[in-house]
């Protein structure tokens, strides 16, 4: 098989900066890469690093354009704000398991290609699909996203 574990989980804030104060403050995560990406309408986004070191959670700002499953709430009252926009799975190789999910029975919504995020530049690999019962997942080759870490002054 080549599903290694969960790569993250990914939200979209309302309050983007009470969203990412509550995960540090309250559940112990840290904050990882941070980025913006213009070409996905996102003004702030970043990766929270659990206290396992590895599992994350990836916050967008409320205007970020995408990849998601569901529909945005339009009002205070909808339950569907905090539906969850994709899951992600770290693999070996994005473009086999990209084409094993197709070969069963997945659509393809972003092909595998390498993207850049930030600054410091992180490279990533990755692919979504849409599962036959119409989660988006998304396949990301293994990453350190913590690399401010390797940068810092001793």
């Amino acid at each position: 098989m080549n599903i290694k574990g969960l790569a993250h989980i990914a939200i979209q804030a309302k309050d983007y900066p009470a969203t990412i104060r509550f995960y540090i403050e309250a559940l112990g995560f840290k904050r990882g890469h941070h980025w913006s990406l213009p070409s996905f309408q996102i003004k702030e986004a970043s990766m929270l690093i659990s206290p396992d070191g590895r599992t994350c959670l990836e916050v967008f700002d409320d205007d970020a354009v995408i990849p998601a499953q569901g529909k945005k709430a339009q009002s205070e009252d909808e339950v569907a704000y905090g539906a969850m926009l994709h899951m992600a799975f770290y693999v070996d190789d994005v473009d086999e398991a990209f084409q094993m999910a197709l070969a069963n029975g997945a659509k393809p919504y972003v092909e595998p290609d390498n993207l850049v995020l930030g600054e410091p530049a992180l490279l990533i690999r990755n692919a979504l699909v849409h599962s036959p019962n119409g989660e988006v997942i998304e396949f990301i080759q293994d990453v350190d996203f913590d690399i401010e870490s390797h940068h810092s002054v001793q």
